[in-house]
Formats: C-alpha cells, structure tokens, sequence
C-alpha cells in the first residue's frame, strides 16, 4: 500500500454539527496507477486539500462515520467504521454509517475494485481519523475534570479518571472538544490495544438484509415512476439496421418505444411488461464482426508463435532453454467469462431540466456521475448519484453503459424511469474476462528450474464493441500473475502478444490472476513432475526470499495432511498466489468418476495482512472458493459468427450446493499492513484442481473449464 504521508495540513475541523458536537475530516489521497484512475476525479494539488474521511460525534454520544466505499457483500459498511472506532474507542454500539453519495473530490477516489477498501489508503487514513478525535476529547476531557491528560484513559466513548473514578461520556465533551487544534501526530494504537479490529463483531447491515429493508438497485422506488429495458445488438459491435416496433407497442403495459445509444428502450409501467414489449420487437442489426470462438483461439495461438513485447527479463532464459538437455513446453488456455451477478444491471435516473438524479448499485460512483453530467450536458454538481446496496460485482458495475441507458432514457421522459437488464440481455452483452493463452517453456535438472519463458497472448482489458481502447506495448493487466509471480527464477522472460479480437473486455474478480494463475501454477507442477520433485517442495525451493509466502504454503500443506495417503479414489493438487496484496494457498482433494470431477475438500490458508473483520474475511475466503471453482468446472463464454451463445444459467451455470466441497479456511495473524481478501482467494482454487486430477489420472489439464476426455 502506497499512501502519501500526512502532515497538518491534511487535518481539518469541518465544524460543528447544528446542535453542537464535534464533526471531523480527514484526507488521504493513495496513489492511483492508470489502470485504476477514475475520470472526472480530480487529484489534488501540493496545497489542495478536501477531507474525504468524515465522522461526526453528536452530544448525544451518537458517532456517525460515512462510507465513501460501495457495499456488494464485502462488508465496507462494517469494516471501514470499526476502524475509525477502535482508535477513538468509540461505543460500537452507538455508531452510525451513512453511506456517502458520489462525489467528484470529496471522499477522494471513491471507486470500489481491486480489494481496495482497506488496503489502498483506508487502513491509515481512518486510524488516524479515530485517533484524532480521540485525543481531542481526551484534551477537553482534561480541562472538564481538571486532571492532566496522561492521567486519563478512554473506553466505550467515555474519557475516564481511573484514580477518582470519574468519567464523562464522548457526547458531553464533543462540543468543547470541536474548539481544539487537531492533533499534528496523534498516537495510534498497537495491535495489542485493539478492541474492535481483528474481531467478528456482527455486520451493521445484516438486519435490514434479512429482512428485506435493504435497498439494491432493483428496490428503488420513486414517486411517479416507469420501468425500462434496453433490446441490445444480438451480434457484437452491432448497430440497428431496421426496426417494427408495432408489436412491442401492443404489449399489454408498454407506454413508449424509441432508440437510444446502445439499442431501443422499452418504456412500461412495469419491468415485466418491458421485458415482454422487448421480446416483441421485430430488429435487424448489423455488425461486421463476425468470429466464432474456434476462430479467436486459433488467432490466439498464432500470436504465441510471432512476435511480442517483453514484459520482464531476468538472466538469459533464451540462452539456457536452447542448451538444456531437458525441456518442457505446453501451452494453456482460459475462455471468455461473464460476470453474471446475480442482481443484473440496473439503474434508475430522473433527468430534470436543471437537474439529473440517479440511484445505482455501482462500483464508480464518479464515474457514474460523470457519464450523466457528459450525457445531459449539466454541470457535475447538478448530478446527485446514490449509491444502493448491490446484488454482487466482481468488477463488472465499475463500467457506467447501464447507467448510460437510464440516463439517456429518462432524457426522453418527464419521469423517473428504471432501466433494468433482462438476465439474456446482461449475458450477451458483458464486459468480460478476457480469453487467453500462455505458451511455457522451461527447463529443468538436478531437481531444479534452470529457466522459463512465458509467452502471455491475449486483448488488453478494457476492448469494447465500439472500438476499442486501443494502445500498443504491455497490458498490465493481461501479464498480472505472470510477471508477478514470487518465485525466485535465475533466467526468465515473459513477453506479450496483443490481440485486436474486438469481444467487450472488463474487470472480472482478480482480473490477470483469475486466468494466469491456473496457466502459471498448473505448469509449476509439470515442471516439478519434470524435475522428480515434489510440487510442495519444488515450489518452497524458489521461496526462499519470500518467508511470508513460504509460511502460508507450508500452512495450507499441512492442514491438508500434505504427503499422507488421500482416501481410496482421490487426490490432492497444489496452488498459491500472491495478488492485491494477500497471499493465499490452496489444496483439493479430488476424485473423477465416468469423467466427472468431484472436489470434496479444500484447505485454503491466507496471510492478508492485519485483519479488520474476522468473519468477512472467512467469508470472503470462502466465497472465493465458490467463485473459482465455478469458472474451472464450468466457465465460458463461447461466441459463434459473432454472436454470444450462453443466455443464462441453463448455459452458463454455477456451482450448485450438491457440488460445494467441505471447506477449511485458516487466517494468517500478523502486524503487516491490510491485504486484499475478496479477490486473492480465487486464482489458486483451479490449479490446485487440475493438479490433482493430473495426480489422480495422470492426465493434465490445459484448458479451462475441466473437461475429461
């Protein structure tokens, strides 16, 4: 985690609150690489300065801490105030999250990818939120009771003189605690002083999700209404051609119909009768893409026998390779994924002449805001953007095209209008995981990897149907989890071959990983096999300079009972990760029967640094499970004359509950800065599969999903 380092003038009393008590902000500002940056979010300047860490303390006792991160089943809501609280020892039981609307400046950058919450400026920034209004209640404290400071402690919101037995209570001294200078360098707690953080404190949120008061997306409601959908291109890159609309019209419901951007709204007084209205439009598109899946992986794999630009280079791997007396060489492959969230893409949108309000489960808030000020041509401070409660992400609601269709459609309507995605429509028209292939070579003797070459061939991420990103030289993304693998490697060369195939590419959970994982990992253990070696032991051979890595990996091994005798029918395969800053390895026990995998256990252990939430993060580590697993028995997107085949979960289905494996999770406890969770946890999933079917059958597995010839 890169955060810029805070001086004075990164504190600020934002005032008072209307009746009285303390209100403060804080800024912290991380460093954002390009492939991450959000437009329209502005960076500060040398002297700028906009908090974007707020709390406020009634003199009620009440805290109220606003989230600036959006909530997809992460737990943001829980976990980012009860960092805040534990410095300031706060009463738990008392605090308030208030979920923060979108700002272009205010919280910072507010876009929710890349397990980035805690980890990328979030851990510091409100430790030292909560630590500065603790030592300004303290300091009023001290004047209250006319004791000296050092002689005070602080627990459950209250300032206390043990020798007198004497307190007052956080509410009382918010007021007078609002007059004092912010502290320049308030002392942060250790870890042995935490009370909140590292705990499995129950989610904020679980009542109003249990109960149905939650809001997603799909449950705004506003005064006066109407329901949308979108009929999109049937083909890739599409456009319309031709269009009879009569039949949609005569749909019980359906109040309008006309073009926008990305296809023809259908407006009605009910989704239902929307979605029915779309099915009855009579369109023709037109689209001169016209590849089937057959096709792209053939362009694919001609792209790892040319040219390409190296990504990194360590020794001579070329030299080595040529002269080594064993060799191996293979080629992996990962397929097209849909993210297919479980809530599909909605949004709702109210475009007034000098105003434009919008309710959306979104990972880019800004982004959002932006898409409808560009849209509606209104100044960006005349755009609210709600942020709800979203039905799962995975990085595909950090793109703004479902939030351009609500906009654009209420531009046509006096009225708020909620434009939903049928599930059809959100398949066919994702921005998926990019397809991809890696050619290894490596050698191998006296039991060691001498060298590897990896040659990593596939489209940068970001492509779209209307023309792409563009840009030459190395994705970053395409070679994440090959260039940064942690093995120690004495001659090495990866290089990359762009492809221009123009499929719609995005975000999908651990992005690079999620596919370069199991290529990578998978040939580890061909090249242990190759070498005699053990895989356990022939990675932990190139772990030397990484302790953290080794430990987790020698952890997950163990919990596995790795070396002694699987049950009759089975065995175990091996993978490990480094990505977003956790370390996460993983063993399955497998067994194959007529062709058919069966997973039926996994140990996963996972070093993410300091832990906020202990049960978010054993469910994140299992979710993840799930999510992996999915992808390697059944994951692809498959295209044919440019037309996407799967349409739901008939075609693109999902690990069932008959399917999920028995599941041991062991938490690493270190002082380290906050890792990423919610992403780390898939990649290692499918080469530990695969790996032990090659252990049970003999047989490897180069392409993904598993499928057993």
């Amino acid at each position: 985690m890169t955060v810029r380092k805070l001086d004075r003038r990164d504190f600020v009393k934002v005032g008072v609150t209307a009746g009285g008590g303390l209100f403060l902000g804080i800024s912290f500002y991380p460093r954002v690489g390009p492939e991450e940056s959000t437009a329209g979010v502005l960076s500060p300047g040398a002297d700028a300065f906009q908090p974007n860490a707020f709390l406020r303390l009634d003199p009620s006792g009440s805290l109220t801490i606003w989230c600036a991160k959006a909530d997809m089943g992460q737990g943001v809501r829980t976990s980012l105030p009860m960092i805040v609280a534990d410095e300031m020892d706060a009463d738990w039981s008392r605090v308030q999250t208030v979920q923060a609307d979108a700002h272009p400046d205010k919280y910072g950058r507010q876009m929710t990818v890349g397990s980035s919450s805690v980890r990328r400026g979030g851990w510091t920034g409100l430790r030292l939120a909560g630590a500065s209004a603790r030592e300004m209640l303290v300091a009023a404290g001290a004047t209250a009771l006319g004791t000296p400071a050092s002689e005070l402690t602080t627990r459950s919101g209250r300032v206390i003189h043990e020798a007198s037995g004497r307190s007052l209570g956080y509410g009382e001294l918010a007021s007078a605690a609002s007059e004092l200078p912010v502290p320049e360098s308030p002392r942060l707690k250790t870890q042995a002083e935490f009370t909140l953080i590292g705990t499995n404190v129950p989610l904020v949120d679980t009542e109003e999700k249990v109960t149905g008061r939650a809001v997603f997306g799909l449950d705004v409601r506003v005064p006066g209404m109407l329901f949308a959908t979108v009929a999109k291109p049937t083909v890739l890159g599409g456009s319309l051609a031709s269009l009879n609309e009569a039949a949609a019209r005569a749909v019980p419901g359906v109040r309008d119909v006309f073009e926008i951007s990305s296809g023809v709204a259908v407006v009605a007084e009910n989704t239902w009768s929307a979605f029915e209205g779309a099915k009855a439009l009579e369109c023709q598109w037109q689209s001169d893409f016209r590849m089937s899946s057959s096709e792209i992986s053939a362009h694919t794999a001609a792209l790892c026998e040319g040219d390409a630009e190296v990504a990194l280079e360590v020794g001579d791997a070329t030299s080595v390779l040529a002269t080594a007396s064993e060799t191996v060489t293979a080629t992996y492959e990962v397929p097209y994924l849909a993210h297919a969230t479980i809530e599909p893409m909605n949004c709702t949108a109210h475009v007034e002449a000098d105003r434009c309000e919008i309710w959306a489960p979104t990972q880019n808030p800004q982004g959002a805001q932006q898409t409808a000020a560009r849209l509606t041509g209104l100044p960006i401070e005349r755009v609210t953007t709600h942020v709800t409660y979203m039905g799962c992400g995975w990085g595909r609601r950090s793109r703004p095209d479902f939030v351009e269709d609500a906009v654009e459609t209420a531009m046509k309507l006096n009225v708020p209008v909620q434009v939903t995605w049928s599930r059809e429509e959100d398949m066919r028209n994702d921005q998926y995981r990019p397809a991809s292939m890696i050619r290894f070579e490596g050698a191998v003797g006296d039991g060691r990897l001498q060298a590897l070459r990896a040659r990593v061939a596939g489209p940068p991420l970001g492509v779209t149907d209307r023309g792409g990103r563009g840009g030459s030289g190395v994705d970053r993304n395409a070679v994440d989890g090959v260039t940064t693998m942690t093995y120690t490697m004495p001659n090495l060369l990866i290089d990359y071959a762009r492809s221009d195939v123009q499929v719609p590419t995005g975000y999908w959970r651990s992005v690079g990983p999620s596919g370069n994982c199991f290529m990578v990992e998978s040939f580890i253990d061909e090249l242990a096999h190759a070498a005699r070696r053990d895989p356990l032991e022939f990675r932990l051979g190139m772990l030397g300079e990484h302790p953290r890595m080794k430990h987790v990996l020698e952890k997950a091994a163990e919990m596995a009972d790795w070396g002694g005798a699987a049950p009759p029918g089975r065995a175990r395969g091996i993978g490990i990760v480094e990505d977003k800053g956790g370390i996460v390895a993983q063993v399955a026990e497998v067994s194959v029967e007529a062709g058919e995998v069966r997973v039926h256990r996994v140990w996963c252990a996972a070093d993410c640094g300091q832990i906020i939430h202990s049960g978010i993060v054993d469910a994140q580590l299992t979710g993840s499970i799930v999510t992996g697993l999915t992808a390697a028995l059944y994951g692809e997107i498959t295209i044919e004359e440019g037309r996407v085949v799967q349409s739901n979960f008939h075609d693109y289905p999902m690990l069932r509950m008959e399917g999920m494996p028995e599941v041991e999770v062991h938490i690493v406890r270190n002082e380290e800065e906050p890792g990423g969770v919610g992403e780390p946890a898939v990649p290692a999933i499918a080469p530990a599969v695969t790996n032990a079917i090659f252990a049970l059958t003999g047989q490897r597995v180069r392409k993904l999903p598993i499928r057993l010839g």
